[in-house]
């Protein structure tokens, strides 16, 4: 910490001045005293002219006033390394700070790895052929070893019988229901990696598919008040996924644009089912006659004589015509006028 002694009179006895008090003061290293307004180094209570607070090593001054304390005197990062920081057995590279210590060598936390996995040994770990190697691996490594099972529940070695569900070994003991721990058979039912019999699987609150009446235990698509699986939501006709695109609904059917149009006609914009006798059709588009509303307000534009402007392929009332700006209105007429003058010079 560089301080000037022109700024440290405060709490400073009246009768004596800051600077009176600094020159009466000794450097800790040269044992002078100090000039008037001259820069001075304190730390922790010690003063130093600026030109001896430096490295006992190598004489420099502290890079950005970092330095490291052993045995009262003060040493520069690169000297205090080298004489005193232990090496990393894992990197290398000199230890400043934590450590870890096993069988007289030391390592950085992040570099006391498994000697299998390469996880960090922050929870424990085991020996296991004179290395350090976390739990889980040395209990794997000592059942391959003996050409035994490790059980999937408990991770420990299985020295009697056991039984295996999915490929996966376990005691008998632990091969129990998840929520009763009555024993399991053959019939047992897995849910998020758990085990359950049949009669707690039930109990669960699980989404059954559509389609395929299977439970759905991932993501699951909502449509036509029924769960599906997303692989499963398909075209009635075609079978192609929606794949989030839009579909049309008959008869609690869905369907794809291109055959819900094939096999009962255009489907009402607004409401995505077969249009009723009364349809209107504007702009490319159908809809049926109680669905006919204005865009912008939701006006029902039921009466055929009803007068409405199409915006962006939209029905819009003259109320909201109306409310857009000049500017906007203009670019809409310059437009129309423009297609009307196409469609003439076809003819």
């Amino acid at each position: 910490i560089i301080l000037n002694t022109s700024n440290i009179s405060s709490g400073i006895n009246a009768e004596y001045g800051a600077n009176e008090l600094m020159v009466s003061s000794l450097c800790a290293i040269c044992r002078e005293g100090f000039a008037p307004n001259e820069s001075v180094v304190n730390a922790n209570g010690v003063h130093w002219h600026h030109h001896c607070f430096v490295c006992v090593q190598c004489l420099q001054p502290f890079p950005e006033g970092l330095f490291f304390e052993h045995e009262g005197r003060k040493y520069c990062q690169e000297d205090y390394e080298i004489l005193f920081a232990p090496i990393c057995s894992g990197c290398g590279q000199y230890i400043i700070g934590r450590i870890f210590s096993h069988k007289n060598a030391k390592w950085h936390p992040k570099c006391f790895t498994c000697y299998i996995c390469g996880d960090e040994l922050n929870g424990g770990f085991v020996k296991y052929q004179g290395n350090q190697t976390c739990k889980p691996c040395a209990a794997r490594a000592r059942a391959q070893a003996d050409s035994k099972y490790l059980c999937a529940r408990c991770n420990h070695i299985i020295d009697t019988e056991h039984l295996t569900f999915k490929g996966e070994p376990y005691h008998p003991h632990h091969f129990d229901c998840f929520d009763c721990h009555r024993p399991l058979t053959h019939n047992a039912k897995e849910l998020h990696s758990h085990l359950f019999c049949v009669l707690c699987y039930d109990t669960k609150e699980i989404s059954v598919c559509a389609a395929c009446k299977k439970p759905i235990e991932g993501r699951a698509v909502s449509a036509i008040d029924k769960k599906w699986h997303p692989e499963h939501f398909v075209c009635a006709h075609c079978e192609r996924p929606f794949a989030g695109e839009r579909f049309y609904e008959n008869k609690g059917m869905a369907y794809c644009e291109t055959h819900y149009k094939k096999l009962f006609g255009d489907p009402c914009f607004y409401c995505c089912h077969s249009t009723s006798n009364n349809e209107i059709t504007q702009f490319g588009k159908s809809w049926c006659e109680e669905h006919f509303f204005c865009h912008g307000c939701d006006t029902h534009l039921k009466s055929s004589n009803a007068k409405y402007l199409e915006i962006d392929l939209q029905p819009h009332c003259k109320k909201c015509y109306a409310k857009l700006p000049d500017e906007y209105k203009k670019r809409l007429k310059k437009y129309a006028d423009a297609l009307e003058k196409r469609e003439k010079s076809k003819k």
